[in-house]
């Protein structure tokens, strides 16, 4: 739990201090996976499997969030608006 609250810590660094914005990005995926593994680790910490659902919602979500970003770092855009 140090070793990955430590690494939060310095992704956070990454994420305000970034040189680029995909930087950032990957800082942002790769705090969502260190928040996937905390949950992780304190499911097996209180012997439960009710955690199960909170890991894959926020794999989910990051899945949806990197998806996102990569298109408004490509593009400009997230949503495509081709008007007739």
């Amino acid at each position: 739990m140090v070793v990955i609250t430590i690494s939060i810590t310095i992704l956070l660094y990454r994420v305000v201090k970034g040189p680029t914005n995909p930087d950032r990005a990957i800082a942002l995926d790769a705090i969502g996976i260190n928040l996937m593994a905390m949950a992780g680790l304190v499911a097996i910490w209180i012997t439960t499997t009710r955690l199960n659902d909170v890991i894959l919602l926020i794999g989910i979500l990051l899945f949806i969030g990197t998806i996102a970003l990569a298109k408004y770092l490509e593009k400009g855009v997230i949503i495509d608006r081709k008007r007739d």
